[in-house]
């Protein structure tokens, strides 16, 4: 629409309400692109995210006279999967389109993508409410964001503006490997009302994809990019609503650059309608960019509406027809998603948001802690004991030394749990001696880097039985020398021999200073050299004091 005439100001504005629709570009983990065998850079095999520029190209990702496209049925099953994943409906029919349009990226001058009939369409998420922090809410009523649909396409290449090594030059560089690679292109509806709950849907669409194996989800080299498509609502004054131009940020590859690209908006989109006045309307669509030193978005371009593309079916593709017994073979490669596994998490195990969240953020982390539950109910702990148990050594424990390993090493992985080598049987058996007291905290830390070390010098026993492994992990302990003495009457002398010592503190105990009982504990503990535990021995020190916790 044509700016309005009359004069405008800030005061003007009673109230500003920020609409969003997020665009999600997922790059699949497939071994080869979308429409020929040449290798892909997003293939979960064979490292070829480094390959020197258009190394990873072929006749077909050219458009050379000649080159027809076969399509990779992998590159629609993980699509499928993402699919109904998200809740989406998969068309039993979609067919391929050109979209045509001219960039130096782009060596067909076409992409082919879906335009009306899409592969997945008509889903929705719910998305939980955040904290001041970021962390999911389970308090507060979580928002439910429409899916309008999930399409497969080509991705294109790269325009590199810098030479390798940021020399300037004046001229750009096109590299083609990543043109012709999966990538599924996820829309939602204009749902989202901050920029908190977009990263959160961000962050669970990411764990979901890389849950079921559809990504790498390497932020870093592109594997997943957010295009939030960004305007507001401003009611003024006088009662009249105003609805600001769509603005598209492009390529935002990090959860930090999301939220500053929408917030950013937000705040200067009001200021922009009272400088120019141009309101929502055909045409009025821009697209701009990110600039992380800034933090502020920077004009590219005047966005095409769809009829600019020029969509016509793909005349060298046949359409994909999906029948009920190919939907059935995809439907059972889905496992539970990450957002009921948080659910579960918190509510059967009693795990906080936050620790919860940290679970399923990483995939083979998750799925490890999964075993190690199920490990430890085969050791006879109760499931939602075990579930807690577990949470706090894969968290607390293994996690740690995992983060402590990839930096003294320089791996160059997500430093995940299952990289230190432990059977989740192992981690189990540590558990389940820990939880029946024959370990203290202190020789559990000394007992799983026995056990790491001795992983890391001869590898780690095949999928070991959690029983036979459980009596492999307490003859190391007590060669060791770790476990626990479970002598009552011994614990007792202990107790007697402390409290005369320390009379003063005995009574303080008596009157009501319970904390206090833990210097007590202290002295017990040392007279045991370690090898009692402190939780019984509180317990039988303050019966004996005749206190209750």
């Amino acid at each position: 629409m044509p700016p309005t005439s009359a004069p405008r100001s800030l005061d003007m504005i009673a109230s500003v309400r920020l609409v969003v629709g997020m665009e999600v570009h997922v790059e699949l983990a497939t071994k080869t692109k979308l429409f020929t065998r040449v290798a892909s850079p997003a293939s979960p095999t064979g490292h070829h995210e480094h390959a020197s520029p258009n190394t990873l190209i072929d006749p077909v990702v050219l458009a050379l006279p000649g080159a027809l496209p076969v399509m990779n049925r992998e590159a629609v099953e993980l699509s499928m999967l993402v699919g109904l994943a998200i809740g989406c409906r998969v068309a039993s029919f979609s067919k391929w389109d050109r979209k045509s349009y001219f960039y130096p990226d782009l060596p067909k001058a076409y992409q082919i993508s879906q335009y009306d009939l899409p592969l997945c369409s008509d889903g929705a998420i719910d998305v939980p409410a955040t904290d001041d922090k970021g962390f999911p809410d389970p308090t507060q009523p979580a928002a439910r964001i429409g899916i309008i649909r999930a399409h497969l396409e080509e991705d294109a290449g790269k325009l590199l503006h810098e030479a390798p090594g940021g020399r300037a030059i004046d001229f750009s560089i096109a590299d083609y490997n990543r043109a012709g690679t999966p990538l599924l292109e996820i829309v939602t509806q204009p749902d989202f009302t901050n920029a908190s709950q977009c990263v959160m849907f961000a962050k669970l669409l990411r764990a979901t994809c890389r849950l079921l194996g559809a990504t790498l989800g390497v932020m870093q080299q592109g594997h997943m990019r957010f295009e939030p498509n960004i305007n507001c609502v401003l009611t003024l004054r006088d009662g009249s609503v105003v609805k600001t131009p769509i603005v598209e940020v492009k390529n935002l590859n990090s959860f930090r650059s999301l939220q500053g690209a929408i917030e950013h908006e937000l705040a200067h989109q009001p200021r922009r309608w009272v400088e120019d006045g141009r309101e929502f309307g055909p045409g009025s669509k821009v697209t701009r960019g990110w600039d992380d030193a800034s933090e502020s978005t920077f004009v590219q371009r005047e966005k095409e509406d769809a009829h600019d593309y020029r969509y016509f079916p793909d005349p060298d593709l046949p359409p994909v027809r999906v029948d009920a017994s190919w939907l059935d073979r995809v439907k059972a490669r889905l496992i539970e998603s990450p957002l009921p596994r948080w659910q579960r998490y918190v509510n059967d195990y009693a795990i906080p948001a936050k620790e919860a969240f940290a679970l399923i953020d990483e995939p083979a982390t998750c799925l490890f802690y999964e075993a190690v539950i199920d490990a430890c109910v085969a050791l006879g702990v109760e499931r939602p004991r075990a579930g807690k148990l577990a949470a706090n050594l894969v968290l607390q424990q293994l996690q740690r030394r995992a983060n402590e390993r990839s930096a003294t090493n320089d791996i160059d992985t997500a430093p995940g749990v299952h990289t230190l080598g432990l059977a989740p049987a192992t981690v189990a058996s540590v558990a389940a001696l820990r939880e029946a007291g024959e370990l203290s905290n202190q020789s559990l830390e000394s007992l799983l880097d026995a056990l790491i070390g001795a992983a890391r010098d001869h590898g780690a026993a095949a999928a070991p039985s959690p029983t036979a492994e459980r009596d492999r992990v307490r003859a190391t302990a007590t060669t060791l020398g770790l476990l626990l003495v479970r002598d009552d009457a011994q614990a007792e002398k202990w107790i007697d021999q402390v409290l005369a010592a320390n009379a003063k503190v005995a009574d303080d105990v008596r009157s009501g200073k319970v904390a206090a009982a833990g210097r007590l504990v202290g002295e017990v503990m040392k007279l045991a050299a370690g090898k009692a535990d402190a939780k019984s021995v509180r317990s039988m020190l303050l019966a004996k004091l005749g206190v209750k916790e």
